[in-house]
């Protein structure tokens, strides 16, 4: 080897492991998506219950006060507006419902392709339980911890603990 010649350049970086191209993904995604505003209303007159704008996505627990008026409805419909700046394959929600530190219930939710750049509205009616099997507003109340997880396909993107208080 002449010592006028440069020395090899050096191999490029190995490829990055699926795993952090999924990762990185996976953070703009979460990065993009946005609760614009939900709502909860009487599925059977349409009539609005309980509305909240600006939601706070990064906190780890939120309240939500809600009137107990909704405990009677046979059926509520539960409006949520998101936008997205990223395409998603299949955005679904994941809501495990805990009462007094006790696995409740689980609700499952699936939205499906969301367009990149967009603004989304998504309706989701919430069959109540019959009223021999409701606990009472008095006792939910500040003890009901909704665990909220939003996935795009089995990544999750946002995810935040909400405790309701009826009034």
């Amino acid at each position: 080897m002449d010592s006028d010649e440069p020395p090899p350049p050096p191999p490029p970086p190995p490829p990055l492991p699926a795993n952090d191209d999924r990762a990185a993904r996976a953070e703009l995604v979460r990065k993009g998506f946005r609760i614009n505003y939900m709502n909860m209303r009487d599925a059977s007159t349409g009539q609005v219950l309980w509305e909240h704008h600006d939601w706070d996505c990064i906190s780890e627990e939120t309240e939500a006060h809600i009137p107990r008026a909704i405990l009677s409805c046979p059926q509520v419909s539960r409006e949520i507006n998101f936008s997205s700046q990223e395409q998603m394959s299949s955005l679904r929600l994941v809501q495990t419902i805990h009462f007094n530190g006790q696995h409740l219930e689980e609700w499952q939710f699936s939205f499906g392709f969301v367009i990149p750049n967009s603004t989304n509205t998504w309706q989701q009616t919430i069959e109540a339980a019959d009223a021999d099997q409701m606990i009472p507003a008095e006792l939910l109340s500040g003890n009901t911890l909704i665990d909220t997880t939003f996935f795009d396909g089995d990544v999750p993107i946002a995810s935040q603990r909400i405790r309701i208080w009826y009034v």
